[in-house]
């Protein structure tokens, strides 16, 4: 049986009469129903009684008013934020960070039994990941199949990480879920099984609620890395897939890709079929190697042909997506193929499935290749000009150049938003300004922000080089702190972080870095267009004074690469729908 919180079982009184317990009323109406005698009630009490019936927790959840549910899902938040600790490597030296502890939690939780029964397609990679496993998710559903889909990080909130059926879980069954397996780890664990980090406990959620739910497929996105990740208990997934690979969280994972494939190729399971895409020849003989020690068939998924969507577009923008729609498609088949369900269905290098097309074509995932313009500038600014954010979660110096490519062609593509005839979108008009289109002024400006892990002299000349090669200059680079904290999970309705409080020495750093490239012989050619930068104490400060820029050049179209941290991009994005 699921437990509410603490809050909602203190609740055993009538709210409008709290010196009426709900049993009296709930006996009263029991009694009514059966034509039995009952007791005498005051009319008023009478009012109450049906709606203080005691109910199944789920039906308890929707009685309750919107300001309870939010109290109760922000003490969720609050507990989660509890769990949140520092990064430790996972290595030999502390026992996969006491990765055991996991199959403790699995007791606890009673998933052992649960977890085996799942059909799981389990992928891990530096690049593409969560797109590989929004596609397959996407594919699958369209298919038929009942989908639980596990991602991370969330943007704006945290159900994000879960979806079923393609739609993130709702806040009624976050809630009973989540408490259910609050309160048996509080009351299980102690000193020597303590409660579990942050994002095991997420994964543990996850797969209570895929079992608990009956799921068809399980789609698990590794957190990071994969040999020691929370994901891994599971010991007999259907298929494996290893996503691109490439230099990031080497803190954690080690300094050479051989060493970070070797970490990804950890969820390898003896005999389970595996897929990759094509790897640096380092990444793939790491790959290769651990797929001979176990006797994992691993092949090669290709990139997928444009001819085999039927004159339909990928659901997620950007070249790259044709790589990781290409992993999804034989993640997809395998599974199908290895559950008994492919029937009938046709998929070779020539033809694909209407179900799979469907699926590729459908699939969205928030904050990668997103193209979101200001409403609020849009109303206050109804003449030539505007304000579009381009949002893309790049953080690695491989991604940081396909988002840059994905920008440049973005901000030509869409005659749409801005009004330009299609003939025209293409190509820079010519003789005309380079950051001109169509006739009008268009502003390219660079929002940016990154982990104080990363190095901006890897990340913003990849980025600023690939726009440069693509005729596309900044006009201005500004740096904001992240809104959101990493010891804290919030939720849409949670409030900002006093822009008082926070430290801007990180963001100066990314100033300098920024103007010193700028200002060498390799950034000379983009400074000539480049004005200056900006940092501002607070990402709406940074929003207002871009939308007063609009305000006051009428006639510019303002394009904003928002991008370096998938933390800032859902930042952006909480701003634009509150």
């Amino acid at each position: 049986m699921l437990h509410a919180s603490p809050a909602a079982r203190s609740r055993s009184f009538c709210p409008r009469h709290p010196c009426a317990p709900r049993v009296l009323l709930a006996s009263w109406v029991r009694r009514r129903i059966t034509n039995t005698d009952s007791v005498a009630l005051d009319p008023s009490l009478r009012a109450c009684a049906v709606p203080c019936l005691p109910l199944p927790i789920t039906h308890r959840f929707r009685l309750r008013s919107n300001r309870a549910m939010a109290r109760d899902y922000e003490e969720a938040l609050d507990c989660l934020s509890s769990l949140i600790t520092r990064r430790t490597r996972a290595d030999g030296s502390n026992k996969g960070d006491h990765f055991d502890l996991m199959f403790d939690y699995l007791k606890i939780l009673e998933l052992e039994d649960a977890i085996p029964e799942l059909k799981v397609i389990h992928v891990a990679g530096t690049k593409g990941k969560g797109s590989t496993c929004t596609f397959t998710e996407s594919i699958l559903r369209c298919c038929g199949f009942r989908t639980g889909l596990f991602t991370s990080p969330h943007l704006i909130d945290v159900r994000e990480r879960f979806r079923l059926d393609g739609v993130e879980v709702s806040e009624e069954k976050f809630l009973e879920y989540f408490w259910w397996c609050w309160h048996r780890l509080q009351e299980k664990t102690g000193d020597d099984v303590p409660m579990p980090a942050y994002f095991r406990f997420l994964a543990l959620l996850a797969f209570k609620i895929f079992s608990a739910e009956q799921v068809d497929v399980a789609i698990m996105e590794v957190g990071l890395g994969g040999k020691f990740d929370a994901t891994n208990v599971v010991q007999k997934p259907i298929v494996c897939g290893i996503s691109s690979l490439g230099y990031d969280h080497m803190e954690i994972l080690g300094n050479t890709l051989r060493e970070i494939a070797g970490e990804k190729a950890g969820i390898f399971k003896k005999g389970v079929p595996a897929y990759t895409v094509p790897q640096p020849e380092e990444a793939m003989h790491a790959l290769e190697d651990k797929a001979f020690q176990l006797g994992v068939p691993l092949q090669l998924a290709l990139p997928l042909d444009t001819g085999l969507l039927k004159n339909r577009h990928l659901g997620l923008d950007g070249e790259h997506q044709y790589l990781n729609s290409g992993l999804a498609i034989a993640l997809s088949s395998v599974w199908l193929k290895m559950t008994g369900n492919l029937k009938s269905m046709n998929i070779d290098e020539h033809s694909l499935p209407e179900q799979f097309v469907s699926g590729l074509s459908r699939a969205r995932l928030e904050g990668r290749a997103q193209i979101v313009p200001d409403s609020l500038g849009q109303q206050q600014n109804s003449n030539l000009g505007g304000l579009t954010f381009y949002l893309d979660g790049a953080h690695s110096p491989e991604s940081m150049e396909m988002c840059a490519k994905w920008y440049s062609h973005a901000i030509r593509e869409d005659p749409s938003r801005f009004g330009e005839r299609p003939h025209e979108n293409h190509h820079m008009r010519q003789g005309g300004h380079p950051n001109s289109l169509g006739g009008k002024d268009h502003q390219q400006i660079l929002l940016f922000n990154c982990m104080s892990v990363r190095d901006p002299q890897l990340l913003l000349p990849r980025l600023i080089n690939t726009c440069d090669q693509h005729g596309v200059k900044f006009h201005k680079a500004i740096f904001v702190p992240n809104q959101s904290v990493y010891n804290k999970v919030t939720s849409l309705a949670s409030p900002p972080t006093d822009p008082q409080q926070v430290d801007l020495s990180w963001q100066l750093t990314l100033q300098k870095a920024w103007e010193n490239f700028m200002h060498s012989e390799q950034g000379s050619s983009c400074a000539s267009v480049c004005e200056d930068s900006l940092v501002f104490p607070s990402l709406p400060l940074a929003i207002k004074w871009l939308r007063e820029s609009v305000q006051q050049s009428r006639s510019v179209q303002v394009q904003v690469l928002v991008t370096g941290s998938l933390h800032l991009v859902g930042d952006v994005l909480r701003l634009m729908k509150n």
